[in-house]
């Protein structure tokens, strides 16, 4: 049957539709406003993009199921999108992690934390911003204009003096009764005011207060909002502010063929807080791609702003307002500007998701380059656009783990990082090791799972390589599984020369004695070399974690009086093994395990120097 003759059959409704391929595979999930009219324009030969021909020449079968209403539709189909990514829909490399600053004013004496999701918890949460760094430097500059504590208000409390915050004037140590609960909260008003954009009346209210202490000849106080009025006037100076206030996110894209670049610029409080790009691959219209980027960013606990700016109108703009607004628990705009402010900062965004697809652009060029001279000097039956590392890491045996790290197109894919704590080897054994990780990680079941690689990386000469290959031969997959051995660079001579003179990094390959000499500069070899130091970084992240983990609990229990329970309590009042020594007997009394066990446990602690 034409699938053309199916199109009568649909309803004019709103619904989701779902093209299947020949074998039963969900090519591609759409919504429509009309199920009939939007199935019914893949047919009309109005769309030149080779994407969509192929894309229909592939579909066996189109199936819908109707809905009450268009939110529903989108609801639904971003469900089914989650559980079967088809082929076609965007599929967006989203691994940027977004931070925030949270308060919760419902607190005692309220405090700005820098976090990464944004929970509906009852608290006031201020962000994005694009990293750690850029969210601890806006903490950073509002502690200066706003004393606030920094740390947890037991753990202050429990201190004998105020912290070093308070005496460069960054904390007005309200753990130790240093001001009134109503200033404390003057200055909590104040720093949120001043993220929301509020800095005109927070100025004006702070000139108040200014001249009011002034005029009641309270000098000091008055000194200090002068001072706060200052800083606030110094950080002003230094922001980028639009006129537009409230929050706003504001989108551009940019595509070049199946690929595409989604440019976010964050507004808030009528500040430019930050901005980051966002890669995908999308093989349909603009319009259902950024609709499926909203759906796929907000759908995270990321904060969603009361506007969001767009480059065009789109067909379910409406129901993904109302999916917003739903997810806000308040109004959220979706705003096409046609002039103005708000239209020269959609082209900022657009100009940034350009600028950003033509760097990956040439990335990705530079990459292929790359692989492609791998996979000729190496004799590789296909390009490595997977690589895989593995090492090992133990101390005269003990603690013994492996890593592996596996590389796609170039660049660390972490989902597929693996680590194996190694059950079977006793002693120092690195080829029984190795033996125990890659039976585990090419089981029949792994691989099924996971796939093969294209490469194999080892580090070590020829020696490595060929117990590599012996593994091989007993799991099958000798010529099945392409491999290399990558020997580092090592100080030549004994040492006392004057100058310093390195060997070169080699690749051995099997069934060659010589090795593959890659140019020492080039980026064939720098990415070999990277793929080998980040396996090794791995399995010693890995062992010092189970060391430290050992350390830790045997260094406590070794303390008379010190059980499971009290360990758990002592690590959980004081974070680690290091904030216990640096508690004094009276700070670990406090705990409630006793003046004569606290003695106890900081003598241990301080005589044996444990870290």
């Amino acid at each position: 049957m034409d699938l053309r003759e199916s199109i009568p059959s649909f309803p004019t409704a709103p619904g989701v539709y779902r093209m299947y391929d020949a074998d039963g595979i969900i090519l591609y999930v759409g919504k429509a406003r009309n199920l009939r009219q939007r199935v019914r324009s893949y047919f009309n030969n109005t769309d030149s993009r080779p994407q969509v021909r192929f894309l229909m020449a592939r579909v066996d079968r189109i199936e819908f199921t109707v809905t009450d209403t268009e939110k529903e539709a989108l609801l639904l189909e971003n469900t089914l999108i989650k559980q079967h990514q088809p082929r076609y829909n965007l599929n967006l490399k989203d691994d940027k992690t977004f931070f925030s600053l949270r308060i919760d004013l419902r607190e005692r004496f309220p405090r700005f934390t820098v976090v990464r999701k944004v929970s509906r918890d009852g608290a006031r949460y201020f962000g994005p911003y694009a990293s750690a760094s850029a969210a601890r430097e806006v903490l950073k500059q509002l502690q200066r204009m706003f004393p606030l504590r920094h740390y947890p208000l037991k753990s202050c409390m429990n201190r004998p003096r105020p912290c070093l915050y308070h005496q460069i004037g960054q904390c007005s140590a309200p753990c130790h009764n240093l001001i009134t609960p109503e200033q404390y909260g003057s200055l909590v008003q104040g720093a949120v005011m001043f993220l929301e954009g509020r800095s005109k009346d927070l100025v004006a209210g702070f000139r108040q207060q200014m001249k009011a202490a002034a005029e009641a000849r309270r000098y000091e106080e008055a000194a200090r909002w002068r001072d706060l009025l200052r800083a606030i006037d110094t950080t002003l100076e230094r922001q980028k502010v639009v006129s537009q206030g409230g929050d706003s996110d504001i989108l551009g894209l940019a595509r070049q063929g199946e690929r595409l670049a989604v440019a976010l610029l964050f507004i808030r409080g009528g500040t430019l807080t930050g901005s980051t790009v966002l890669h995908g691959t999308g093989e349909l219209e603009d319009a259902d791609a950024l609709s499926a980027f909203i759906q796929r960013y907000y759908d995270t606990e990321r904060g969603i702003p009361d506007e969001l700016l767009l480059p065009d109108l789109l067909e379910d703009q409406d129901a993904l307002g109302e999916w917003l607004s739903d997810q806000k628990g308040k109004k959220v705009r979706l705003t096409v500007p046609r002039r103005g402010e708000k239209l020269a900062l959609v082209e900022l965004a657009a100009r940034n998701a350009e600028a950003a697809l033509q760097e990956a652009g040439a990335a990705a060029r530079g990459v292929a380059q790359t692989l492609e001279e791998l996979q000729q000097k190496l004799a590789l039956p296909a390009l490595p656009r997977r690589i895989e590392c593995y090492d090992i890491s133990n101390l005269q045996g003990r603690h013994s783990v492996g890593s592996g790290v596996a590389f796609l197109d170039g660049a660390p894919d972490k989902q597929q990082y693996r680590r194996y704590r190694i059950r079977s080897v006793d002693g120092q054994d690195d080829f029984a090791m190795l033996q125990e990780v890659f039976t585990r990680r090419f089981s029949p079941q792994k691989i099924a799972a996971w796939g093969l690689p294209d490469l194999v990386v080892v580090d070590g000469g020829i020696g490595q390589l060929n117990s590599v290959l012996a593994i091989f031969d007993n799991l099958g997959l000798r010529g099945k599984l392409p491999v290399v051995s990558l020997a580092k660079s090592r100080v030549k001579g004994d040492g006392k020369d004057t100058t310093v003179e390195r060997s070169e990094e080699r690749v051995f390959l099997p069934g060659r004695r010589n090795p593959v000499r890659l140019r020492q500069d080039g980026a064939a070899l720098r990415l070999l070399a990277a793929i080998r130091d980040e396996a090794h970084r791995f399995a010693i992240t890995y062992h010092r974690t189970l060391r430290d983990r050992e350390t830790l609990h045997s260094s406590l229990r070794e303390i008379p009086g010190v059980g499971p329970k009290l360990e758990r309590l002592l690590l959980t009042r004081f974070g680690s093994l290091e904030g216990l020594r640096r508690a004094n007997p009276q700070e670990l009394s406090k705990a409630g395990i006793g003046d004569a066990l606290a003695a106890k446990i900081s003598a241990v602690l301080q005589q044996r120097g444990m870290t």
